[in-house]
């Protein structure tokens, strides 16, 4: 077996070892559970909606609507709140070969008996951040002080430093970074990462429509 590796080039074994942990994976958790997680206000909803033009099967309840904050909808399924209390996770089996939204903050919580690709939507910080006040305000909801959302930034930070290890080092996760302002500027060649990540002829085209780019509305430094 050695020697058989060893015939080959580097990008050749790269990518039937690759080939061999998707047969491997596919045995032993059957379809995997494609998850758009990130964190709030990161372009979870956004990436959801790419993936539903592209008729892929969403899990979601629809109970939380579109409103001003997310035009194109939410697509959230109120048993993903309950991950981190809940004994019984038996329903996610019924998302192997779906699409659902997780926030990044309970990806800790996922059992191990399934493989997860999981679609990790980046944005800058301060965006972050512009964006959740700006909600908050139309709420009538206080927003913190610059010192708190600088605090806030830098525990995002540590808490994605170690989403960033579980994802790397967990075997049964599989996860590709989008930035949300590539995905808004440059929507179908993210598409096209996504269809690749996900080892799927999916139709670029209708997803790339599907985002609106004055979605972009809060920019770094806004408050």
């Amino acid at each position: 077996m050695g020697a058989f590796f060893g015939s080959l080039g580097g990008a050749e074994d790269r990518c039937l070892l690759r080939l061999l942990r998707e047969l491997n994976r596919k045995r032993r958790y059957g379809a995997p559970i494609v998850v758009v997680s990130g964190l709030p206000r990161s372009g979870t909803s956004m990436m959801m909606n790419m993936l539903r033009a592209a008729e892929l099967p969403l899990v979601t309840d629809r109970a939380r609507t579109a409103d001003e904050d997310n035009p194109g909808g939410y697509f959230e399924d109120e048993r993903v709140k309950e991950l981190d209390k809940a004994e019984d996770k038996s329903w996610l089996f019924g998302c192997r070969g779906k699409v659902i939204k997780i926030i990044s903050f309970l990806l800790t919580e996922l059992p191990p008996e399934h493989h997860y690709k999981v679609i990790l939507m980046r944005r800058d910080l301060e965006e972050v951040l512009a964006s959740q006040n700006k909600m908050l305000t139309r709420r009538g909801e206080p927003v913190g002080s610059r010192e708190h959302d600088e605090k806030m930034i830098e525990r995002y930070r540590m808490h994605l430093r170690k989403i960033e290890f579980l994802l790397e080092e967990e075997r049964n996760f599989d996860h590709v970074d989008i930035l949300y302002g590539d995905a808004l500027a440059r929507p179908r060649e993210q598409a096209q990462r996504v269809s690749r990540f996900l080892g799927m002829k999916l139709d670029v085209d209708r997803m790339a429509g599907a985002v609106d780019p004055a979605l972009h509305r809060n920019r770094a430094g806004a408050r």
